[in-house]
């Protein structure tokens, strides 16, 4: 039974926080008997609140927290119900450290259907459409989601496993796909396998490509790319294991949504840390309202992004009450580059590579060179032009970039997350232990 049956959105500002706050209230009914983690961790604050205003006191949730938990007792610390209640298991991708397992139970991944339902009325997807997902279905739990959330629309749902790209071509064909669910980079890797064996992509019944798994479906010059190299509309996604499938943008482009009924949003200004204020940079930080298997509350999801409160004006004439998120994620506070005192998010390098269409794929390396940091970029460039990459980069980020065109084919391909800048002046390693120290109830990396 889902979590949450299907009912008329709230239309309002007002209607969804007074949705928001008894959503909220019923997940600490429900799980603050049970759950040890956020019994603990909130035990010192008040649990009657009148509105979600009351918690802005209450201590964050860190993924190293979870992580800490994972490694001490082999299972997520944040799991509310014994462990034969849950029926899922996922993982993260351990991008940046430990793999983190997630659980869920049948209620909660019947929340996450719910939410899909709200990212497939985005792009208008149907009982009749063909929803492709080209993804090799591991143990992260993006593309699971989607498959399962065609299914419950009543789409037909095409899952491609460890398939070879020109098998999933030909799938697509086959099958007259619709709708393509995949990574930004593996839609364009995908239309470059096409065009090396004379398939017009732009000819196949493809209405949509909804892309997710990693930023840049809100890069406006990526967005226009897969636009072009599939003839169809492009929306972006966006989600997280720990957290849900908490963002869905729209074929405008104009950015992302958070589902606010399914999540309560905050933003930590990055310069200040205190509550941002709209239009700036800012951390994420997600409350599920839904899940209360394993439920995160006050979660610091390390997205930056820019928040965009809508106008009453703007939603009387249409729009969602939905926060929007100006330019989808535009970084993570973890991969910030800091370059001869300029920050630079991997979003940025990203929107200028793709705006030179003759640009098949790129690496950007940071390193140090006596004593001074270098930064260099290789592409694969139909052009073999380097030069007019180099002049742009200085242009749109004032530093001087050392571009060199590289042979095709010489740069990694990914069907999953993308990681196409290495800064080699840190020791990271994906396999690293985290270190941690305590600072007002919460858990910090350092």
């Amino acid at each position: 039974m889902a979590s949450f049956p299907s009912a008329p959105l709230p239309q309002s500002r007002a209607d969804l926080e007074a949705l928001q706050c008894a959503r909220f209230r019923k997940l600490l009914q429900t799980i603050l008997p049970h759950n040890q983690f956020y019994a603990a961790k909130l035990a010192h604050v008040s649990h009657a609140i009148a509105s979600l205003a009351d918690i802005a006191d209450w201590p964050f949730t860190c993924k190293e927290e979870l992580v800490a938990a994972a490694i001490a007792t082999g299972k997520p610390g944040n799991l509310t119900w014994a462990a034969d209640r849950y029926v899922r298991f996922h993982q993260t991708s351990g991008t940046l450290g430990r793999p983190l397992p997630v659980l869920d139970t049948a209620d909660d991944w019947a929340w996450w259907m719910e939410c899909w339902q709200l990212i497939l009325d985005r792009g208008n997807v149907c009982a009749g459409d063909r929803v492709l997902v080209a993804s090799s279905f591991g143990p992260y739990v993006g593309f699971w989601s989607a498959f399962d959330g065609v299914l419950t629309r009543g789409a037909m749902a095409i899952g491609t496993g460890g398939m070879p790209s020109l098998a999933r071509l030909d799938l697509l064909r086959t099958l007259a796909a619709t709708v393509l669910v995949t990574t930004p980079s593996y839609a364009l890797h995908l239309a470059e396998i096409a065009r090396e064996n004379q398939i017009d992509t732009t000819s196949l019944p493809l209405r949509l490509v909804i892309v997710t798994g990693e930023s840049g479906g809100s890069i406006p010059t990526l967005r226009a790319r897969i636009a072009e190299a599939w003839g169809a509309d492009v929306l972006d996604h966006a989600g997280a294991s720990e957290v849900g499938a908490w963002g869905v943008g729209d074929r405008e482009g104009r950015g992302l949504n958070v589902i606010e009924p399914m999540f309560y949003a905050e933003f930590l200004a990055l310069q200040t840390g205190s509550a941002a204020q709209s239009g700036e940079l800012s951390e994420l930080v997600l409350t599920t309202l839904g899940r209360s298997g394993a439920p995160v509350i006050r979660y610091r999801t390390g997205d930056v992004v820019r928040p965009q409160w809508p106008t009453e004006e703007k939603i009387v004439a249409g729009e969602s009450p939905w926060v929007r998120l100006v330019g989808g994620i535009l970084g993570r506070t973890d991969d910030m580059l800091v370059v001869r005192g300029v920050n630079i998010f991997p979003s940025a390098i990203a929107g200028i590579v793709r705006s030179f269409p003759e640009i098949v794929e790129y690496r950007l390396t940071v390193s140090t060179r006596e004593s001074l940091d270098t930064i260099s970029l290789e592409i694969e460039d139909r052009l073999n032009d380097p030069q007019r990459v180099a002049r742009e980069m200085q242009v749109r980020l004032g530093l001087r970039v050392e571009v060199t065109a590289v042979p095709p084919i010489s740069l990694p391909r990914f069907e999953g997350k993308g990681r196409r800048v290495i800064d080699q002046r840190t020791q990271n390693s994906t396999n690293q232990n985290f270190s941690f120290e305590k600072r007002g109830g919460t858990i910090y990396p350092i």
